[in-house]
């Protein structure tokens, strides 16, 4: 396993919700919008819960193409529990590709950063949070800091 498959590993551990309600998914996502505005990120966000999209916004410079790689990681999230960039970690750490090993419809189906579930403190996966527009990294970081901040925010109020 290599350095950044155990970042991953240990920030799937971190990144965990005593709950998570409609409106933290407002919040949260407004407060994404908001860093990402004032730092020009040319993204989309989207934040689901089960199968129902609960936030998305664009922001100047992304296009549909970025709605359609968010949605594309977001299955990928979903289906293994897991970030995106950790599922096409796993897969390269084994000298896999994603693409054509997983026997998922690459048109459908993305291992790329940039979404992360939304675990509840017990392990439970129910729903995902994420952006597109970046290169994969920077949308898996933007992503996980802005996790961070809004877990420390809910910690201190």
């Amino acid at each position: 396993m290599g350095e950044l498959s155990e970042q991953l590993g240990r920030e799937e551990a971190e990144l965990r919700f005593a709950d998570f309600t409609l409106e933290d998914a407002w919040r949260l996502g407004s407060r994404m919008r908001e860093l990402a505005a004032a730092r020009k990120l040319p993204i989309a966000i989207g934040i689901v819960l089960g199968q129902q999209r609960v936030f998305h916004t664009a922001l100047p410079g992304s296009s549909a193409d970025n709605d359609e790689w968010l949605a594309r990681k977001t299955r990928v999230a979903l289906r293994y529990g897991r970030a995106s960039l950790a599922v096409g970690e796993d897969f390269r750490d084994r000298g896999r590709d994603f693409d054509s090993d997983s026997r998922l419809d690459p048109d459908r189906f993305a291992a790329h950063g940039g979404v992360v579930p939304l675990r509840l403190a017990g392990g439970t996966v129910i729903g995902a949070v994420g952006v597109s527009g970046l290169p994969q990294r920077d949308d898996h970081a933007f992503v996980v800091e802005c996790l961070r901040e809004y877990l420390a925010s809910a910690d201190s109020s």
